[in-house]
């Protein structure tokens, strides 16, 4: 696996055909918008046949739900391999919130695509996603529960609380965050982690 403040593999013409297929369309989904972009325009760009394309994605729809589930899936790696670790469970609540902050950044052109776009899916995929996503939540969630069972965080909020108030933040970071500026994902992440565990700590 990756490091994990390395992007999913943005395809630029080299590499797989599923690769340069999702490089093609993340990039002219971008630029264009998801109505904007026929199935011709991504093969062009992406330098192979239809017939290619569909031997790997049924549609225009199976490319953008893969945009971000190579995504999600990558993340829930990391998790997992996280939260597995003998460790503190604080410092594997800290290490897996920065994740996902570096991860998202890494990620974020994926992420906006497929949010401005995902009721486009049909509804199967949409379910196959919102599922995987709360498989995703449900890991972060174990682990603050842990750290209440053992009176290392506090346990007068609920678990499930804390995960939508943090993956809130983290859904939001598209509506602030530019690269280039003076915080690289890293620092956001350092800083959304240690203010995460921080408000978890019992008040002495």
């Amino acid at each position: 696996m990756a490091r994990a403040q390395q992007a999913v593999d943005p395809g630029t013409g080299t590499g797989s055909v599923p690769e340069r297929l999702l490089g093609a369309a993340t990039r002219l989904f971008a630029e264009r918008g998801y109505e904007g972009t026929s199935v011709q325009e991504v093969v062009v760009a992406a330098g192979v046949t239809k017939g290619a394309m569909y031997h790997y994605f049924g549609s225009k729809d199976d490319l953008l739900y893969e945009v971000y589930a190579r995504v999600l899936r990558m993340q829930t790696e990391h998790l997992v391999r996280i939260a597995g670790r003998e460790a503190p469970v604080a410092e594997r609540v800290h290490a897996a919130a920065a994740d996902v902050i570096v991860t998202s950044i890494a990620n974020l052109d994926d992420t906006v695509i497929f949010f401005r776009s995902m009721h486009q899916l049909s509804e199967e995929k949409q379910r196959a996603v919102r599922a995987e996503r709360r498989g995703y939540h449900e890991v972060f969630r174990d682990m603050v529960a842990q750290g209440q069972s053992e009176g290392v965080f506090r346990d007068d909020v609920s678990a499930d609380l804390v995960v939508n108030y943090f993956f809130g933040s983290v859904h939001h970071l598209s509506t602030w965050y530019h690269p280039g500026g003076p915080l690289t994902g890293e620092d956001v992440g350092r800083h959304f982690a240690d203010l995460l565990v921080a408000g978890l700590r019992p008040a002495s």
